[in-house]
């Protein structure tokens, strides 16, 4: 066998978006039981590594074995980190304003609107998102130097994710920061290095699909766009500049750092 496993890989997707469903669906149960729907933003990463080992189950003897175990693991490891890490930083806190905001705008019952705009959305991201981990599953190339820089590029988006959440949290705990604006380490280079790390996951396990093939690469390439999308224009980086705007140091802070991309922070004139 040496083409890419089209069949096998349809079915997959099938079980994909049951994975992704069958963990949102879980969550809710457990967020109308805590009476939060914040729990969603732990679930996220715990999809992710569900998809990923699914699509390792059902995709032995049609992919290269080697392929397979790396890019599961890589997801895996990626999602659980940070479900764990949202975990801890949620953990005695009240209900997201984001998810407020969302419920605010209801009609009818509140908890089966909150399961179509907040859990089914969220299911369905993760099954369009994880594709390249879905098709790197099912080509049977063995791996190339190009399956090692997307590792590469993955390896950098985790460091910039863990070691700037680390930073931040450590930031927070001090109450002499009370209301001032993190600014060190990391973010020093960029206002957004969890961000950044999560446009860098993505991207290279893009990269490790594209190893596997025209194919992989063909049926994947919407991901790490979307990913993108959503990171600097949509959920992530405009949502919480939002948030943060009016607040003292702010405006100085976005003078001189980096949008998302990281660099030295700009001089002051």
């Amino acid at each position: 066998m040496n083409a890419f496993a089209w069949g096998a890989f349809a079915t997959g997707l099938g079980w994909a978006a049951v994975s992704a469903l069958a963990v949102m669906a879980g969550t809710f149960a457990i967020a109308l039981n805590a009476g939060v729907h914040r729990v969603v933003d732990v679930a996220w990463g715990v999809a992710f590594a569900a998809v990923a080992v699914s699509s390792f189950g059902l995709s032995g003897g049609q992919g290269d074995p080697a392929r397979r175990l790396l890019v599961t693991g890589l997801t895996v490891v990626w999602g659980l980190r940070l479900a764990v890490h949202i975990a801890r930083r949620g953990s005695g806190h009240g209900e997201d304003p984001r998810y407020e905001a969302i419920l605010a705008r209801a009609r009818g019952n509140r908890n089966l609107y909150a399961l179509r705009m907040i859990y089914l959305l969220q299911g369905a991201l993760v099954w369009l998102v994880s594709l390249p981990v879905q098709a790197a599953q099912y080509t049977p190339r063995p791996l190339s130097a190009l399956a090692w820089a997307g590792t590469a590029f993955w390896a950098v988006g985790l460091f910039f994710e863990a070691v700037g959440d680390a930073q931040l949290a450590r930031f927070k705990a001090d109450p002499a920061n009370h209301g001032r604006i993190m600014d060190r380490g990391l973010w020093r280079l960029t206002r957004h290095p969890n961000y950044f790390g999560d446009f860098c996951v993505w991207w290279g396990l893009f990269l490790i699909a594209c190893d596997g093939g025209w194919q992989a690469a063909t049926v994947s390439a919407v991901s790490p766009l979307v990913m993108s999308v959503l990171l600097i224009n949509g959920s992530g980086k405009r949502l919480l500049e939002r948030h943060m705007a009016g607040r003292p140091g702010w405006d100085a802070y976005v003078a001189r750092t980096s949008a998302f991309f990281p660099r030295p922070p700009r001089r002051s004139r």
